[in-house]
């Protein structure tokens, strides 16, 4: 992967501590904004008691706890992820939760190091988007599925409705004067334009496709909570990288006085939009 996409799923420079304690620090962030998608993305696949399944770029394992939950203890969750030490975490919380159902594997997407016709389900949160060969990754997830077995994905929509993540991305960009991709070829947004998920999964042979919209909210109790989750393992930091201090330094400011427009009494509070696909093999 490269190394936007390691960035995001907490690998490159954090070490196993400093991604736990970022990441445990926004749990209950991720849990209101992705907590019912993840649900939905597990009934798309059937997840239930004695499934095998698949999460593919798991990071700190939010959705394969979820998993593990349904499957109980006749069932499997095998956690794959580029960055050992986000794996670290998942492995983790699942022992603090009681779960020994739960297996991890440092793997990368494009290339997964697995029996064909493996597994029951397969899932992937706000990951498919960021691994650079993405159509690879889906021939690979297929293969390892059993014959009718289904795989599941959440990606981002389109960048005007996602402005929590796309506001910092082109303050970064205009900045930095990096110049601003088209939608379809930055990571984050690149599956979200009308027609490319789909498309994705039949080019990878999956069948009984469908896509659905999944509205939400980026919540924060205040504008500076908000910003230190920014500040976390996002392709944003990956991004921050290529600035001088100085540069590094107006593009928070100026990020902070953008995001400023979603505060209100409650705290800080944005329109997001996910996108699951979902298809058979």
């Amino acid at each position: 992967m490269t190394e936007q996409a390691r960035e995001a799923q907490g690998g490159g420079t954090w070490e196993p501590r400093e991604a736990a304690a970022e990441w445990r620090r926004g749990a209950a962030a991720r849990v209101q904004a992705f907590g019912p998608a993840t649900e939905m993305m597990l009934d798309l696949v059937k997840v239930a008691e004695g499934s095998r399944v698949l999460d593919v770029g798991a990071g700190a394992g939010d959705s394969t706890l979820v998993a593990a939950q349904r499957v109980g203890s006749s069932g499997r969750v095998l956690a794959t992820d580029i960055s050992a030490s986000m794996l670290e975490i998942a492995a983790e919380s699942a022992r603090q939760a009681g779960l020994n159902n739960v297996d991890t594997r440092v793997m990368e997407a494009q290339r997964l190091d697995l029996e064909p016709d493996s597994f029951d389900a397969a899932v992937s949160r706000n990951c498919l988007m960021l691994i650079p060969d993405y159509q690879r990754a889906l021939t690979e997830i297929r293969r390892v599925l059993k014959p009718g077995g289904r795989f599941a994905a959440i990606v981002f929509s389109t960048p005007d409705r996602c402005p929590y993540l796309s506001i910092p991305h082109a303050i970064v960009f205009r900045v930095g004067r990096l110049g601003w991709p088209a939608p379809e070829r930055f990571g984050e947004f690149r599956l979200g334009a009308p027609g490319i998920l789909e498309d994705a999964y039949r080019t990878a042979g999956f069948r009984q496709i469908s896509v659905h919209t999944v509205p939400t909210r980026r919540r924060f109790p205040s504008l500076a909570e908000a910003m230190q989750y920014a500040r976390g393992p996002l392709p944003l930091r990956e991004l921050m990288a290529r600035l001088s201090h100085a540069e590094q330094e107006q593009a928070w400011a100026e990020i902070e006085r953008a995001l400023a427009q979603f505060v209100g009494p409650n705290g800080y509070d944005s329109p997001c939009e996910l996108l699951i696909g979902a298809g058979t093999k």
